[in-house]
């Protein structure tokens, strides 16, 4: 089986599964275990696992939750799931354990498998009654048939602006969602990649590991991400390509580690997504380590990737996660009408890869969708005269001061230029005067000598001071996300009163 350029993946991520095991090519490698997997290895395991599962009644369709980090076992469950035509629940391990208590019940799942690792918080989360199952107990059995509309995978979303909502893909909108990715980064059998994003978030799940699946490549996978462990990974896994998030990249560019020349020599790009990436760090990467960033975007709603930039020497657009790959985008205004060209709107989404729905969310789901089948991404920005979106902010992240919009973007974009800046983030606090009032938080290199009232100076500078922020607060870490995307909403909270 083929990817074309033009078409999303036929068939089900088990269809994808037996033809990959068809040759004994590699394809895990898990370099702090010094282990590998084959294709022909995980179908053995997946099926086996799977087939247990289906001897002790787990109906097709049915969720099974999926707790652990990334490594073998993670990677076998996952496989078994969709192999074996249930739905795999993957379970965020730093959410906490109310949402994680809330992910259990509200998927109904009966049976979970636990790493070693995240037995306690299950201990404390899991409703009564629910069965933990392993990787080691395999079985012959018939499995159920598949179609490509079955449920193939549950992911909760971070909650950060209320209950998390379960996000039900199917095996054709996750496999789509391998797709995007592959087409536009020209992935082929030849390719390693590299992940040390959770596969209990989207991107980590279907950027790498479905994208790994659909192109036939192999794919190493680092339990964590290790600043001074990175490098000599990348070079030991012999990758083409990794895939991370703009925290690690700022934190890679400020840490001393340095590209082996071997690995430099055989890295076609690195790709950044789940938030946006300050155009400076951007570029001082580039230019210290010659390796060139792709800046990407995606959303658990669409199997991750929607938008990308080319790979060189194709035009890449600092500041713009580029341009539709694998589904159409359009830019519209709250009324649902087409903005002009170059005008501000809200970012919609249609393709193969856009989700079946919420789980038992009815409303959420007709909400998320317009009338004629857009997906609503909450996401503001504009499209050029070639066709690349600029993302000027989130809906709900907007800083309304004196009644003027400021998006928290420009604020983080003006604080990293400043080469100390590690992480920056930009939030609204309440003011009696203006209704909301600009603050921000920033993480500095571990030399630095920077002062807030210094970089209180650039931003005023660089945005006058009706949206240069009242405060910053110099911090020793932002709070993160699974996916490694900084937290706004809690250093609003953190900062309010």
């Amino acid at each position: 089986m083929k990817i074309a350029p033009d078409a999303p993946p036929q068939g089900t991520v088990r269809d994808w599964v037996d033809e990959r095991a068809k040759e004994e090519t590699v394809a895990f490698i898990f370099p702090e275990l010094e282990e590998q997997l084959t294709w022909r290895e995980l179908r053995a395991r997946a099926y086996g696992v799977a087939a247990h599962l289906t001897n002790l009644g787990v109906s097709k369709g049915e969720s099974v939750a999926i707790m652990s980090p990334n490594g073998p076992t993670a990677v076998v469950a996952l496989y078994a799931c969709l192999c074996g035509g249930f739905r795999a629940t993957m379970i965020n391990l730093v959410a906490g354990q109310a949402a994680v208590s809330y992910a259990l019940e509200h998927s109904e799942a009966r049976f979970a498998f636990v790493d070693p690792s995240a037995q306690e918080l299950f201990s404390l989360a899991a409703p009564g009654g629910m069965q933990i199952v392993t990787t080691d107990e395999t079985a012959s059995a018939e499995l159920y048939d598949l179609t490509p509309k079955d449920d193939a995978l549950l992911m909760y979303t971070s909650g950060t602006t209320g209950t998390p909502k379960g996000v039900v893909h199917s095996h054709e909108s996750l496999l789509a969602g391998g797709w995007t990715t592959a087409v536009a980064h020209k992935l082929t059998p030849a390719d390693h990649g590299f992940c040390v994003l959770p596969i209990y978030h989207i991107n980590g799940l279907c950027v790498t590991v479905m994208g790994t699946l659909v192109s036939g490549g192999a794919l190493g996978m680092a339990s964590k991400f290790s600043a001074s462990r990175f490098w000599g990974q990348v070079d030991g896994v012999q990758a083409t390509w990794f895939s991370v998030v703009p925290t690690i990249i700022s934190h890679l560019l400020h840490g001393s580690g340095e590209v082996p020349k071997s690995a430099q020599r055989r890295l076609r790009f690195g790709r950044s997504a789940s938030a946006p990436l300050s155009p400076d760090v951007q570029t001082a990467f580039e230019d210290r380590f010659g390796v060139p960033i792709i800046e990407t975007m995606g959303l658990t709603e669409t199997a991750a990737q929607i938008l990308s930039n080319p790979l060189p020497p194709a035009t890449r657009k600092i500041g713009s996660p580029g341009v539709a790959f694998g589904n159409q985008v359009s830019v519209r205004s709250l009324a649902n009408d087409d903005v002009a060209p170059g005008a501000e709107g809200e970012i919609l989404i249609k393709g193969p890869n856009v989700m079946r729905g919420y789980l038992k969310n009815a409303d959420a789901t007709k909400a998320t969708f317009s009338e004629d089948g857009w997906l609503r991404t909450g996401d503001l920005g504009r499209i050029d005269e070639d066709g690349y979106v600029f993302v000027t902010g989130r809906l709900k992240e907007l800083i309304i001061k004196g009644g003027e919009n400021i998006a928290p973007r420009e604020i983080d974009e003006a604080l990293y230029a400043h080469p100390d800046v590690v992480e920056a983030a930009a939030f609204a606090v309440p003011c009696s005067s203006y209704g909301e009032r600009v603050e921000a938080a920033v993480k500095l290199s571990a030399t630095s000598e920077t002062s807030a009232e210094l970089l209180l100076s650039q931003c005023r500078d660089t945005l006058g001071t009706f949206k240069a922020p009242d405060k910053v607060y110099i911090l020793d870490d932002l709070p993160k996300g699974p996916s490694g995307k900084i937290q706004r909403r809690l250093l609003a909270e953190r900062f309010a009163s």
